[in-house]
């Protein structure tokens, strides 16, 4: 046994001491990067929902039900993650987990996030460590010795994942469909690097189900196999013809995704992208010029970073040629460090390959094909910020070698400093509203958002003049006539609500939101066939439309048209089974139509959804009151009272329940407790004459 364990031993021995090192080294650095990356997001977790956040989750059916499963994975076109069927089975997920608890979205973000670091870190250190030699990294004939390429990686990996530039792919939730994508990117690259250390088929497998997984996540994955391909010419083969003479299966394989993107596309023009939307192709073109430009900026000096930067192609001028010009001398610069003739893996091979991968990835969005809605978006960075961040931590480590460690740590420091402030913008919706709107007070966009804000925050006087601002800025923004009559609904004013949707649908026949709330507007009003006519015209452009269903099938049954009341209500629960109001009313019709049996099954339904709520223990006491069901009656009437000890009309029934069970002396209680919130209510009174009757013809019940 000595023998054993002294052989045992052996197997450790020094010539095993670098690896171990090398090992301890490399989790070291994972820790240091979830720790830090913990830190910079930790006032994150407490956001609400915003801008778009609000149609991908609060407002999309389709993830409320992870069985069956195929739903979950199709959001409505409304949503943000329409088209992206895994990132909207994630957000189906949170839902199963914590409903629309905010903090569990927020979370599942930073974990990506911190995962995709990871990965960076990965990249860069086999990178530098088989790859790329750099003469500041080991020590070479003639060198000093130079620290392990898992330093210079953590440094890039640390800064990529520190930057304030990442906080809207991180802290904005829905915004997710990036860095779920750019994990997936990052994961599809490293899988190729483990495939062409050592030819294992294996590795290549999962480089191509990680890129399947991203193209399920988001389309600007698109670039990925090209990036793949110019990584094994510029660091593994030498040449494309050599790449592609080795891996052409693989390369077969990795490009063969394209055909779901494809299918994902069909749709995108509906989404607001695509060639000549909002304005000509190259119109764009000559503003993403500047763009790009822009991020660059941003990259190196983010300050100050912009929720909305606006919307819409300006008209071509002669002043955007400059930039074009300057992008396309940088492009030029980055083709001839690619490929001037040099070795496979020297530093301006490196470093061309940090600036194409830099606009590379940018080039679907910052070309020809137009994001009407929004030219300009920070999140758009979150992989392309690896070339430049990768470019500047390595540049430094060539200039200053060792002695760059310290310049890293504060820049690190800096960046993580930055991202806890940009966090805090975040914090409320009110704040970010008005954080953009000192940015870019010229956004209409952004002045409507702020004055739903604003009102949320009880300020309708403030909120009024933003919405009006908002029109004044842009007339012909239909969305600003539609938000301001909303706005007038919400305060009661129909008459002027009705002139403002009318005019957002002047702008934009068949806007479906318009509609509804036009339809609103008029049932306040009276006018109830017109009404109805809105809301068929809401529902021919957007059949799942789920509000306007439940506001229908209320508005039917008021007027008597029970069946009728009753399919619309049908359809809405199918669309928010989890809405216990919907619950409720659908209750309410069953039981006028004498489907009493149906209807306790969703009395009970609403309160297993919420079994706090006042109106659904009211409304169950009703029924078996109804059902002379008494003795459960009195006790969901006595939830009631519990919950809401005030309202007098639960009092009330709750005495008459406990009268029929000739609990006479309990029911004066609440007879009295009627007629002390309500004194002299006749109702309460005459109960009171009747429990004396009840009482003397039955004095021992």
């Amino acid at each position: 046994m000595a023998k054993a364990r002294a052989s045992s031993k052996a197997k450790i021995g020094p010539e095993k001491a670098p690896e171990i090192w090398a090992r301890w080294g490399v989790l070291l650095g994972g820790g240091v990067i979830v720790l830090a990356g913990w830190a910079a997001y930790s006032n994150s977790f407490a956001g609400p929902f915003l801008f778009d956040d609000l149609d991908s989750i609060p407002g999309n059916p389709t993830i409320r039900h992870l069985s069956p499963i195929w739903p979950a994975l199709w959001a409505p076109p409304s949503a943000g993650s329409a088209g992206r069927p895994l990132l909207n089975l994630s957000f189906a997920l949170n839902y199963a987990f914590g409903g629309l608890n905010v903090w569990g979205y927020h979370l599942l973000n930073l974990v990506i996030h911190l995962l995709a670091g990871l990965t960076l870190f990965g990249i860069v250190r086999r990178t530098l460590q088989t790859w790329v030699k750099l003469p500041a990294l080991g020590a070479g004939a003639g060198q000093t010795p130079g620290l392990s390429p898992a330093v210079p990686a953590l440094a890039v990996a640390l800064l990529w994942t520190l930057h304030p530039l990442q906080t809207e792919a991180v802290s904005y939730v829905s915004q997710r469909a990036e860095s779920l994508m750019g994990l997936f990117y990052l994961l599809t690259l490293y899988a190729f690097i483990r495939y062409a250390e050592r030819d294992r088929t294996r590795q290549a497998v999962y480089s191509i189900i990680f890129y399947l997984l991203g193209v399920a996540s988001k389309e600007m994955i698109v670039t990925a196999p090209v990036a793949v391909l110019l990584y094994d010419r510029t660091f593994v083969s030498g040449t494309f013809r050599e790449a592609w003479r080795r891996r052409w299966k693989y390369y077969a394989l990795l490009a063969s995704p394209w055909l779901l993107l494809g299918y994902q596309l069909a749709g995108v023009r509906d989404r607001g992208a695509g060639l000549n939307v909002g304005g000509s192709w190259w119109e764009y073109a000559l503003m993403e010029g500047r763009v790009v430009l822009q991020y660059l900026g941003l990259a190196i000096w983010p300050h100050p970073l912009v929720f909305d930067y606006g919307r819409g192609v300006d008209p071509a001028s002669w002043a955007e040629a400059p930039y074009v010009v300057a992008v396309l001398l940088l492009v030029a610069v980055v083709a001839w460090l690619l490929f001037r003739p040099s070795a496979p893996g020297s530093g301006r091979r490196a470093a061309g390959f940090a600036g194409a991968w830099f606009f590379l990835i940018l080039a679907p969005t910052s070309s020809v094909v137009a994001v009407s809605n929004l030219p300009m978006a920070e999140h758009r960075l979150y992989v392309p910020l690896a070339g430049v961040v990768a470019g500047v931590a390595l540049g430094i480590y060539r200039w200053l070698g060792s002695r760059s460690v310290p310049v890293w740590l504060a820049l690190a420091a800096a960046a993580g400093a930055l991202t806890v402030l940009r966090n805090e913008d975040y914090r409320t919706v009110l704040r970010m509203w008005t954080v953009t709107a000192e940015q870019r007070p010229e956004n209409a966009r952004v002045q409507t958002n702020l004055g739903d804000a604003l009102e949320a925050a009880g300020r309708p006087a403030e909120a009024e003049k933003h919405f009006a601002t908002a029109i004044q800025l842009r007339p012909d923004y239909a969305e600003g006539h539609f938000n301001l009559g909303n706005f007038l609904l919400r305060q009661n004013r129909p008459t002027e609500a009705v002139e403002a949707c009318e005019a957002a649908l002047r702008l934009k026949p068949g806007y479906p939101q318009a509609h509804y709330v036009l339809g609103v507007a008029l049932l306040r009003l009276g006018r109830e066939p017109a009404a109805f006519e809105q809301f068929a015209a809401a529902l021919r452009v957007q059949p799942d439309y789920a509000d306007v269903h439940h506001t229908l099938a209320g508005a039917l049954a008021m007027s008597g048209r029970m069946e009728e009341a009753l399919a619309h209500y049908e359809v809405a629960l199918r669309l928010q089974p989890g809405e216990p109001s919907l619950q409720l009313e659908t209750a309410n019709v069953l039981a006028r139509l004498g489907r009493s049996g149906e209807a306790m099954a969703h009395y009970q339904a609403a309160e297993r959804i919420d079994p706090n709520s006042f109106a659904v223990h009211f409304a169950i006491g009703n029924a078996l009151f109804e059902l002379r069901r008494f003795q459960e009656a009195a006790d969901h009437y006595a939830a009631a009272v519990r919950i809401w000890p005030g309202y007098a009309d639960a009092h009330n029934n709750l005495g008459n329940a406990l009268a029929e069970l000739g609990r006479f002396d309990e029911a004066q209680a609440q007879y009295e407790r009627v007629l002390q919130l309500r004194p002299g209510d006749e109702q309460a009174t005459s109960n009171l004459a009747q429990l004396r009757v009840s009482r003397a013809e039955n004095p021992h019940p």
